[in-house]
């Protein structure tokens, strides 16, 4: 689905622009120093864009400094006080998450509208479960996925009367299946580009779970452009968790690994081997898929599309490349192993 195509500062988003990763920090925003340091420390992790929670005019204030001092374009999030858009436009934010029906009236909307697109800042609007207008929960009885899409572009709407069209739009439940019509049922009937994601997903372990059922669900039906993993805890690792998403429906490069469960023949201690290469090259990006693999009974035809792989024998290994045997490993296989991936990626 291609969608309009915008700028988040110098990210361009939609018309076919990479799926973009983002996150939140979790900081008082006020704490400038610390804000920035969660933000480069997201950025590090692999966040292409990072939202801020903009709630008093010190936050307000703060904004230039955590504008000047990130590496990446910054989201400022807020609700209900259009002032404080205003002031995050101001000074110098690279797009706003705000539901216009929840600023005040027409004025305000065209105000925010007006300075939005004298700063060429996009405006997401973000619909969650959990904060559906009362006329829509009572005329459905509930929440429904169209009930979230109305909202969603009732919203719209009022920016699109003030002359605005750089609108993104989220429709986030944190349950998975509802999410996952809201979106698709949205794809159908706006070009809006969508920031996707299930909202309060829980902590890491499940939330992971439920933010790759349903982000990959979207992303492989070609819905969405740009995600957010949603985490309890430290949001660092909802960067690694949302590249790990795009690297599995094949839409980031970078190093990909594959490693079987193991099983009785297996002699090798294969989750040490894997995790250790795992951590080496989390980093790596060149497009390559390494394998480490438990026997040689299945994994030579298991790793077959591995770029490079290891297969497991009795105290020692085989090294494949492109599915061919090269040659014996032995002694400390995780270090040989290593070594032989570090040589092949240096001869690419």
């Amino acid at each position: 689905m291609i969608t309009r195509a915008m700028r988040i500062g110098s990210l361009p988003l939609g018309g076919g622009a990479p799926v973009s990763v983002q996150s939140m920090t979790n900081t008082d925003t006020r704490d400038v120093t610390a804000t920035l340091a969660q933000i480069r420390e997201l950025a590090d992790a692999g966040c292409d864009i990072v939202r801020v929670s903009v709630y008093d005019e010190e936050c307000v204030r703060a904004v230039r400094a955590l504008v000047d001092g990130s590496p990446v374009p910054l989201v400022a999030d807020i609700h209900f006080d259009y002032r404080l858009a205003l002031g995050a436009m101001e000074n110098g934010i690279a797009k706003l998450r705000i539901n216009p029906g929840n600023i005040g009236g027409e004025d305000r909307v065209r105000m925010v509208a007006d300075c939005a697109r004298a700063h060429h800042v996009p405006i997401r609007i973000g619909v969650n479960a959990g904060s559906l207008e009362k006329e829509i929960l009572a005329r459905d009885g509930g929440v429904t996925a169209q009930g979230m899409v109305d909202s969603g572009m009732n919203h719209a709407r009022l920016l699109e009367n003030a002359g605005f069209h750089d609108i993104v739009l989220s429709l986030k439940s944190s349950d998975v299946r509802l999410t996952v019509e809201a979106y698709r049922l949205a794809s159908k009937c706006c070009d809006y580009p969508l920031h996707v994601g299930v909202t309060e997903a829980g902590l890491p372990g499940q939330g992971n779970i439920k933010s790759a059922i349903g982000i990959g669900a979207l992303l492989l039906d070609g819905i969405g452009d740009t995600i957010r993993v949603s985490l309890t805890g430290s949001p660092v690792p909802e960067a690694q968790a949302a590249i790990d998403i795009l690297r599995a429906v094949g839409l980031r490069g970078g190093a990909r690994f594959v490693s079987c469960p193991t099983c009785g023949r297996t002699r090798i201690d294969v989750a040490a081997v894997a995790q250790a290469v795992s951590r080496e090259f989390s980093k790596l990006d060149r497009d390559v898929t390494i394998a480490v693999m438990g026997c040689v009974v299945n994994g030579p035809g298991e790793a077959r599309d591995a770029d490079i792989a290891l297969c497991g024998g009795d105290g020692c290994g085989a090294l494949y490349i492109h599915g061919k045997y090269v040659r014996k490993l032995t002694g400390d296989l995780t270090t040989a192993f290593i070594a032989a991936v570090k040589e092949f990626i240096y001869e690419l």
